[in-house]
């Protein structure tokens, strides 16, 4: 591809990945509310939302090695048609039992983002990997930031329509069953292949061989560690703000939800414009770095924060911060693998982030009920200092192609 078919192709895979963060988040605000309607308890409310990363953490590699095998496009449209099919069961599941299937339908194919990953990796040069790994952070914040609200709206929008039961949230879900499709007839008409040299033992291997090929590969296997504590610190972090802001500071959940945007804008900000100014500047050691102290300083000030100026500090820190690192550890990683796994390594990599998801919530949920309120941070932050040690251990390791003389 040449340069300019290069630019438009990653305005396109930023478009897809962006509508489909926006459906998933157009699904957060509305299952906590359905699984009521239908007598969830909370634990089983928390697994409906744990099964997705679930399939996630199983289907990521699955779904990378089949796209090196077959390409990134195929898989990437097959997804999303399958993803439009799965709202569609959840807008007429009447059932919890039929919620399960169609959360956990929505996880298979949702674990194809793994493969926008190896796309960015096919189309970029060395030298701009990590700042076109940094376009799909941007996507999943503003999808992140757009998705909720829209939900919101949705949902109230079809209760004014029709006051029977479960119109309103069944309204919504066709509404984002009709955006997968409209991002699957987008992506026919758009999305073209990047895949040069397919590899046909791609798909052979088995997923958890995969996995722990990858994870003793050096340097590789030590950047999806650091990949993995930080979604384990990331998530525990956000499964507890909202109990934490409540009982210290008196927030409701409106507030709470103003907090989570501004840290989905920072996070926008820095993917979308920081980081793709400063990669070429410090290269991607350094901005890694400078990364993860960012985020383990601003995870440790929550737990001693005593006022909403020292909070709001916290926040921006570790906005800052994730939003520095995950591209520089993609990018990083893509650099490290052969040019024909792309998919395989991206999608171990997604898969570390999955597995982080389910973990963190219920040790962070365990920690502020059983030992402090300030635990999961405490916790979170040793966690992201870790993989701060793990870098500066393999720093000369790391890659430093997107540094500009």
């Amino acid at each position: 591809m040449t340069t300019t078919s290069n630019k438009s192709q990653l305005a396109i895979i930023f478009f897809t990945v962006f509508l489909y963060l926006v459906g998933f988040g157009v699904v957060i605000p509305i299952i906590p509310l359905l699984s009521k309607n239908f007598g969830a308890t909370a634990l089983q409310t928390g697994l409906l939302l744990s099964v997705y990363s679930l399939m996630q953490f199983l289907f990521s590699p699955f779904w990378g090695r089949l796209s090196d095998r077959m390409g990134r496009r195929p898989i990437l449209l097959f997804c999303l048609l399958g993803e439009g099919l799965s709202y569609i069961l959840f807008a007429w599941a009447r059932s919890l039992e039929w919620l399960f299937v169609a959360r956990l339908l929505a996880g298979f194919f949702g674990a194809s983002l793994s493969t926008a990953s190896a796309y960015i990796s096919d189309i970029t040069p060395k030298h701009e990997r990590s700042k076109g790994m940094a376009l799909i952070g941007a996507a999943f914040g503003l999808g992140f930031v757009v998705g909720p609200a829209l939900g919101g709206l949705l949902a109230v929008w079809g209760h004014h329509i029709n006051q029977a039961p479960h119109f309103d949230t069944s309204f919504s879900f066709c509404w984002v069953a009709a955006l997968c499709f409209a991002n699957f007839l987008f992506g026919i008409k758009f999305l073209k292949e990047s895949l040069s040299e397919k590899s046909e033992s791609a798909a052979k291997k088995k997923r958890f061989s995969v996995m722990w090929h990858y994870l003793n590969i050096k340097t590789v296997g030590a950047l999806m560690t650091v990949f993995l504590l930080s979604s384990l610190a990331m998530s525990g972090m956000e499964a507890t703000l909202i109990l934490f802001m409540g009982d210290k500071f008196q927030w409701t959940i409106k507030q709470v939800s103003f907090g989570f945007a501004y840290i989905g804008l920072i996070i926008i900000f820095t993917q979308g414009f920081l980081v793709r100014r400063m990669l070429p500047k410090f290269g991607e050691r350094q901005v890694l770095r400078v990364g993860l102290v960012c985020f383990a300083v601003g995870l440790t000030t929550i737990a001693i924060s005593d006022t909403l100026f020292g909070m709001a500090i916290a926040m921006t820190l570790l906005s800052l911060g994730n939003g520095l690192s995950n591209p520089s550890v993609l990018g990083s990683i893509s650099l490290l693998t052969d040019p024909k796994e792309q998919g395989a390594a991206m999608g171990v990599t997604q898969s570390m982030a999955s597995l982080g998801r389910i973990l963190g919530p219920a040790i962070g949920g365990a920690l502020y009920g059983s030992v402090a309120m300030t635990a999961p941070f405490w916790v979170s932050g040793t966690l992201a200092f870790a993989a701060l040690a793990i870098v500066i251990i393999n720093f000369k390791l790391i890659p430093d192609h997107a540094r500009v003389g």
